[in-house]
């Protein structure tokens, strides 16, 4: 059996705004925007590389779903944004103001930081320690 994870559901305020954040702020691909009627659009966005997992941003449509805009785990980080190049994407990220809550920090899984998206939802920036690894062999 294979199994996979294809589309996490994002709930957000506006299409608009958070279509020029992850695609202006985070570099990601805007993969499919499609009109469905009564103001719902069927949007996926994903990081540029990615094959198997992308988001789906949905728009609140009632109290409740606002209520969770920014706050989908309750407090915790959220989504993991894997790099092949940490300090590359971690300074590009400060360049567009993207809100750091955490400092880089070298862990035994690879360098993280944690940021928040405009939103407030928290992300780990990620560099895992094996693409960490051949990264430094490659400079040496």
């Amino acid at each position: 059996m294979k199994q996979s994870i294809a589309r996490i559901a994002l709930v957000v305020e506006d299409y608009d705004k958070a279509i020029n954040f992850y695609t202006n702020k985070l570099d990601f691909l805007l993969v499919e925007d499609t009109d469905l009627g009564d103001g719902k659009r069927w949007v996926i966005v994903a990081p540029q590389g990615s094959r198997d997992c992308s988001l789906v941003l949905s728009k609140a449509d009632d109290e409740k779903q606002l209520a969770s805009v920014g706050n989908q785990t309750g407090g915790r980080v959220f989504l993991f944004l894997y790099t092949d190049d940490f300090w590359r994407d971690y300074y590009k990220m400060m360049e567009r103001k993207i809100k750091f809550v955490r400092s880089p920090e070298k862990m035994p899984y690879g360098m993280v930081a944690v940021f928040e998206d405009l939103y407030g939802n928290m992300w780990d920036l990620l560099q895992p320690i094996e693409n960490l690894k051949q990264q430094q062999q490659q400079q040496q």
